[in-house]
């Protein structure tokens, strides 16, 4: 359930609202809108004398929520959210560039890359510290010993990081770290959703490879209802009969999620494409489709990576990627105003 209420509404009239939503076993979540508070009402809405709220004379409206993502849906908060990391923003008009490699291999490796992406352009610095793999002989990153060398590119840079993290367990050694992903095999991995939704920081969440829009938004939603407002949605193929691509990027998700949802959305054209040469114009038509960013694997020698070499642009590609990239943005945002 919705609840919007006048402009006039004092806060303790919105106050006692919110306790007699709780007193029935919900929870009520307060977004700032246009002049006016909205309720978001978590939990089983059917336990509440909605015609008593109606009938309040602070109250404009109440409406029912059939979506499973109340605070995620579009209905609670019809602005788009911008997402602050640092100085970067991401959502409401700007356009984020995240590049690195894969997974963090060495510190020159690390630092290098950091250093060459800035200079084209990255707003942030990706890096795998932790990699799930298909097979169990893969390798599965530095670990422990990899996110000290991205915090050491973070000091380098300015960049902020981002990096994904595989099971809870592993929170405290994020501390530090700016962005935290959830990769496509974790999107539903309710536990460690509900254990970051509580960390304080903002999370990158990937969308499975096999799961609907409306459950990415769930999963989001397991965010959000536990405290955690800065999400960042991730689109980064989906698995269809296509064997051409590594996966099928969904392109058609982007307005599909910005209808939907107020949360900023980014692509993955690496890892959809899984081959480098189809990465830039995979990207660009995801900034022509409205994305609020890409995220663009990066390494200085794919020949040589230890994980997806080939989906990895070099510096020198990126940055001619990133040259078209800023030009396409600028054209869409001039038709757009």
């Amino acid at each position: 359930m919705i609840i919007i209420l006048r402009p006039h509404a004092a806060p303790k009239q919105e106050q006692s609202l919110c306790e007699y939503i709780e007193s029935c076993g919900l929870k009520a979540v307060s977004v700032p809108g246009d002049g006016r508070s909205v309720l978001c009402v978590v939990g089983d809405a059917s336990a509440l004398a909605a015609d008593y709220i109606r009938s309040l004379d602070f109250v404009e409206s109440v409406k029912a929520v059939t979506a499973p993502y109340r605070l995620a849906g579009r209905l609670s908060h019809p602005d788009d959210s911008v997402i602050s990391v640092g100085s970067v923003s991401i959502g409401g008009g700007g356009f984020a560039v995240i590049a690195g490699p894969c997974s963090v291999e060495s510190r020159e490796q690390v630092c290098g890359i950091a250093s060459a992406v800035k200079a084209s352009g990255a707003t942030l610095l990706r890096g795998g510290a932790f990699k799930p793999r298909t097979s169990p002989y893969d390798f599965q990153g530095l670990r422990s010993d990899g996110i000290p060398l991205l915090l050491e590119a973070k000091r380098l840079t300015g960049l902020p990081v981002v990096s994904e993290i595989l099971d809870m367990s592993q929170l405290p050694l994020f501390v530090d770290v700016d962005v935290i992903q959830v990769g496509a095999r974790n999107m539903q991995n309710t536990e460690l959703l509900k254990a970051l939704s509580r960390c304080g920081k903002p999370i990158l969440l990937k969308r499975g490879w096999s799961n609907t829009v409306d459950e990415l938004l769930t999963s989001a939603e397991y965010l959000m209802s536990g405290g955690n407002a800065d999400v960042i949605l991730c689109e980064r193929g989906i698995r269809t009969f296509e064997t051409a691509t590594r996966n099928t990027l969904d392109l058609s998700a982007v307005p599909v999620i910005k209808e939907r949802s107020h949360l900023p959305v980014i692509v993955d054209p690496s890892h959809a494409a899984g081959k480098s040469a189809y990465v830039e114009p995979m990207a660009l038509a995801a900034a022509a489709a409205g994305a609020d960013g890409v995220m663009i694997e990066v390494h200085n020698d794919p020949a040589h990576a230890r994980c997806d070499g080939p989906q990895a642009l070099t510096p020198q590609r990126f940055d001619a990627l990133c040259k078209k990239l800023f030009a396409v943005r600028k054209a869409v945002m001039s038709c757009e105003n």
